[in-house]
């Protein structure tokens, strides 16, 4: 069994595009959690069930073109822009270490951050994208950043 956690602000724009990802990510063999702004409330499921796979999905500001996916390696993730998260990405990861398999963080690259509860058409293009990989498990097909 694998999670999917998706983080942002959906009251910002592309910044929820995390949200909308797990909201519309429906699959057997995951459980899938809109965590908002809040993830580290969503710990104690994650390490009652020990995934194999946890990805963790967000806006991430990454210099890339709009709607680009990167894998971004735990050592990177304090360096990339938008954080409206009450706690460090990075501190939750090095929390959750040890209550799943394997770790990915994929960030998306926003078009607009704005007071908006709409993301942009570019972000859904590539959210369908990724809904695809993920339902695959191709994760390899994602640049690193």
């Amino acid at each position: 069994m694998n999670i999917l956690m998706g983080v942002g602000n959906t009251l910002k724009g592309d910044d929820g595009i995390g949200c909308w990802i797990a909201k519309n990510f429906k699959e057997k063999n995951w459980l899938s959690f809109d965590c908002g702004t809040a993830p580290e409330n969503f710990t104690s499921v994650i390490r009652k069930n020990k995934p194999e796979i946890l990805v963790i999905v967000d806006a991430a500001d990454m210099d890339i073109n709009e709607g680009g996916l990167r894998v971004v390696p735990e050592e990177k993730i304090e360096n990339i822009g938008i954080s409206t998260h009450n706690m460090p990405l990075s501190f939750l990861i090095n929390y959750l270490k040890d209550s799943a398999r394997k770790i990915i963080f994929i960030g998306v690259q926003p078009k607009i951050i704005r007071d908006s509860d709409e993301i942009s058409e570019e972000l859904r293009k590539s959210a369908e994208h990724l809904m695809e990989i993920l339902r695959e498990e191709r994760f390899e097909e994602i640049e690193t950043l």
